[in-house]
């Protein structure tokens, strides 16, 4: 067996029923890993190790009795710190919230404790899961963004810190570090998972997603969490599907190349990249066909940006009269646009999105997943920035499942990832042909770290 902190959290729940491995010889291997990196790496905020390995205790002792396990016992997970935890501080990287502690737990994190999951830790965000780089490092190069606003999470996954992480997405912020670090990242549905305990940036685009190392943990922790959630009005109430069962034997996919925009908009050596990897596709099987573009994506992305300045402003707007001062400069500046902002400009931008919206729906009915290359570039030699967001923010626009798949290493020695996009609610369809897809590239990054 490899050492624990290598394991997915698929395997490390299977080790752990079988008695093959200890919750508590897993959870040390995970908090000896980041005491021996992330001084280095600064992917956390707070850990702590006797609660830690007091809750991997009791998880041995739930099976020294028989108890039933959750598909997720005793496997540590951590927790981008927007996430309420009942009693530990959840300060959204910023000043504005130094002292909040909530009372109760993120509906998220209490599905995945249900299921046996142990808390690691709070992994770094950027402030308020928004524009402002956070202290963490990318693990392939110091030098370079690792991405956000889930750069905590994605480094702590990519590094063996722990198997599986949670994010936000309202962009970009999933799919981007995923990529940027060689891991998997995964964005379900908007509605699929609940937000309730989620520290809000957009009422219309937040979406929870996680970052993990496989399809089989995106599908996992899917299956934990999908579902309706009567306090939350976003939530839906759509069927959950058997996402596990849907990876064990994925039939070939039909799959629609999207060029137009993404390779206006990329580099040489990711557009060559893109165009080898569906040609890799196609040669194991897969039918590709390029399908276009709908005109409706030219003002998407802009249009999202103002439609997250304008809500974000909203719910910020009494911390931010009284605390402007403590706000980093890029956030403080689209707070401010988004108070400037007129009605109207906000109305027009929210029309515009609901064309995009119904345009994408259609497109990704023909066929099983799109396919898109997952960033412009890989990770680029600026730490004043977590990258561009432009390649992921439209599946978080119109509101459709996506996953990040690392697909290769660059010239620079950097991950490569593509994307892969489904309908509404496909999510089975979307893991199913992420599975195939993951076993026909066989792509497996490790950081040198």
């Amino acid at each position: 067996m490899p050492n624990p902190n290598e394991l997915t959290a698929a395997q490390a729940a299977r080790a752990i029923a079988q008695r093959r491995l200890t919750a508590t010889e897993l959870a040390e291997a995970c908090l000896d890993r980041i005491e021996s990196l992330d001084e280095r790496l600064q992917a956390w905020v707070y850990v702590d190790r006797e609660t830690v390995l007091a809750d991997a205790a009791g998880a041995d002792a739930a099976i020294s009795r028989g108890r039933p396990l959750g598909p997720l016992h005793g496997v540590p997970i951590g927790m981008k710190d927007i996430y309420y935890t009942a009693g530990i501080p959840t300060r959204a990287g910023s000043e504005v919230y130094k002292d909040f502690v909530p009372d109760y737990d993120a509906v998220s994190l209490t599905l995945l404790k249900r299921a046996g999951a142990i808390m690691l830790g709070k992994a770094v965000t950027t402030e308020f899961a928004c524009l402002d780089p956070s202290p963490t490092f990318n693990p392939w190069n110091p030098a370079h963004t690792p991405g956000g606003s889930s750069s905590g999470s994605a480094v702590a996954v990519a590094s063996r810190m722990c198997p599986a992480a949670m994010g936000s997405q309202t962009v970009g912020s999933v799919l981007r570090p995923a990529a940027y670090n060689g891991v998997v990242g995964f964005k379900p549905t908007f509605g699929r998972v609940s937000r309730r305990g989620v520290v809000p940036v957009s009422w219309n685009l937040d979406t929870v997603g996680w970052l993990v190392r496989t399809v089989e943990d995106a599908a996992l922790l899917l299956q934990v969490m999908a579902g309706p959630d009567a306090a939350d009005p976003v939530s839906s109430r759509e069927p959950v599907g058997d996402y596990l069962s849907a990876i064990a034997d994925p039939p070939l996919p039909r799959i629609g190349l999207l060029r137009r925009y993404f390779y206006e908009r990329a580099d040489t050596e990711t557009r060559r990249h893109l165009d080898g990897v569906a040609e890799q596709l196609a040669q194991a099987g897969a039918e590709i066909e390029e399908l276009p573009m709908p005109d409706s994506i030219e003002t998407a992305f802009n249009d999202q940006l103002l439609i997250m300045a304008v809500e974000a402003a909203s719910f910020h707007e009494p911390m931010y009269r009284n605390q402007a001062e403590d706000y980093q400069p890029k956030l403080r500046a689209m707070l401010a646009d988004g108070l400037a902002t007129d009605g109207i400009v906000y109305a027009r931008a929210l029309e515009r999105r609901r064309t995009f919206i119904d345009d994408m729906q259609k497109l990704s009915q023909q066929c099983d997943v799109l396919l898109t290359p997952a960033t412009p570039a890989p990770s680029q030699a600026d730490r004043t920035n977590t990258g561009d967001p432009a390649f992921q923010g439209p599946w978080t626009s119109c509101g459709l499942p996506a996953i990040a798949l690392p697909s290769g290493l660059a010239e620079s020695g950097l991950p490569l990832s593509i994307q892969l996009i489904a309908s509404p609610f496909a999510e089975s369809r979307l893991l199913s042909a992420a599975a195939w897809c993951e076993q026909a590239l066989g792509v497996e990054l490790t950081p040198p770290v």
